[in-house]
């Protein structure tokens, strides 16, 4: 998804968001740093596989995924981190590890922690290392109505 059609989705949506451009950055924790962003509203978006089936665990960029709590959560048998040749075809005019937490616009399930639930505004890459949109959580959990894991996330 480019920018653009995020932009669209969001404007269709009657959305109110700011995009960020910065320079090149690779990590969540480096986007945040270089768009001024607090670790905490800086969301990245983790690929898994639960029982198989492809997931998108969306934390604060200072995180980490408690795989053991994550299996426990969702009831699985298994539960991994996706290899990025398993999903980068997924999602079409993305940079590699740029993917918007909008899995519902995939077809992917989308899994939130529940400390991103707490502010009032979740910001994240916007399908480019270039570009982070920054919005209200309130609206991005009506567009994209994500399964909020019931435990907090680890540093």
């Amino acid at each position: 998804m480019t920018l653009q059609r995020l932009r669209d989705f969001l404007d269709q949506q009657k959305v109110k968001y700011v995009t960020i451009s910065h320079s090149p950055a690779f990590t969540a924790r480096e986007v945040a740093e270089v768009a001024h962003i607090p670790g905490r509203e800086m969301a990245k978006t983790v690929m898994v596989r639960i029982d198989g089936e492809m997931a998108m665990v969306v934390l604060p960029a200072s995180m980490k995924v408690d795989f053991a709590r994550l299996l426990d959560a969702m009831g699985a048998q298994e539960v991994e981190l996706a290899r990025e040749r398993e999903f980068k075809d997924l999602f079409p005019g993305c940079d590699l590890g740029a993917m918007p937490p909008f899995g519902n616009l995939f077809g992917i399930p989308t899994l939130v922690a529940e400390e991103l639930t707490e502010d009032e505004e979740i910001a994240f890459n916007a399908g480019s290392l270039t570009e982070v949109i920054k919005l209200a959580y309130g609206d991005f959990e009506r567009l994209v109505k994500p399964r909020v894991l019931p435990f907090r996330i680890t540093v």
